[in-house]
């Protein structure tokens, strides 16, 4: 016998769901009427939930900045060097950890799960060292090169994914001639696209979001990201004082939010699937 939700209890739930994505929406939304407004505009008070002359100007006047191409070709270097440095390594070290028997796989998987439990704050002063005794300040590699180690969390999702790829699949490619390595590319890889686009999405937005890395490692305007770019582009300085043009960094900032957003819209599924598929099985 079903039991049927009262009325009154999905309408409380809508609403509740309602109020709380209203609560979520909002700072996007007060960064694009910020965008639109002059610089006096932003100030005024009581504050224009939308601004009676809206500033389209400012978007231009954003993309026609001479470092934003520069700054995001910048960003585009290491969301494509991160995201193909994680992908490639996470998944070749969750491949043994979940197909391969061998002495040891536990307890392997076990130091890896340990290593999460770091926090990352913990690892940037000793990481800053390393790389300044290799001479790598000031450069790409202190942001690149992590992610060619593959990281604890993506060798997590990985390794629980291709947990759940059925071990007959391997075993019909090696009966038909594959070795390991290609019975990794020519068939798990191909069953795993869920996982690869899920973790690979996952990389590129935090690559074309994080601002913490960059700021430590990076000083040089040519090889600023976006991120850390926009702090400093759209700054005038006048009779020895700045004054930031809050609204140029506002719609610089909307316009660094559509590319992750409409990357999430177009592929929602592949997320979801990759991410409920590598809770199925341990």
């Amino acid at each position: 016998m079903e039991l049927h939700t009262p009325k009154y209890v999905k309408v409380l739930q809508y609403t509740a769901m309602i109020i709380m994505a209203l609560f979520m929406f909002f700072p996007i939304y007060w960064i694009f009427v910020n965008s639109l407004k002059t610089i006096t505009g932003i100030s005024a008070w009581p504050p224009e939930f939308f601004p009676k002359d809206p500033q389209w100007g400012n978007y231009v006047k954003v993309l026609q900045n001479p470092n934003t191409i520069l700054y995001l070709r910048n960003t585009l270097i290491l969301v494509v060097l991160n995201t193909v440095g994680t992908l490639l390594t996470s998944s070749i070290v969750a491949y043994p950890l979940s197909r391969m028997n061998f002495k040891g796989r536990g307890v392997i998987f076990a130091i890896i799960l340990a290593t999460m439990m770091v926090p990352s704050a913990a690892l940037v002063i000793p990481q800053y060292l390393l790389f300044r005794n290799f001479g790598m300040l000031d450069s790409f590699w202190p942001l690149i090169l992590p992610s060619f180690f593959a990281q604890p969390y993506n060798v997590f999702l990985f390794r629980q994914f291709f947990v759940s790829i059925p071990d007959s699949i391997d075993e019909a490619a090696m009966l038909d001639g594959c070795n390991r390595w290609q019975a990794f590319w020519k068939v798990i890889v191909p069953l795993g696209r869920p996982i690869f686009i899920t973790v690979g999405i996952m990389s590129a937005s935090f690559w074309w979001n994080e601002l913490f890395t960059p700021l430590v490692y990076i000083n040089s305007d040519n090889l600023k990201p976006l991120t850390l770019g926009v702090l400093t582009s759209f700054v005038e300085t006048s009779a020895g004082a700045s004054k930031t043009m809050w609204n140029l960094q506002m719609a610089f900032s909307m316009l660094m939010i559509l590319p992750p957003a409409l990357l999430y819209i177009c592929c929602s599924k592949y997320i979801t699937e990759g991410i409920k598929t590598s809770g199925m099985k341990d």
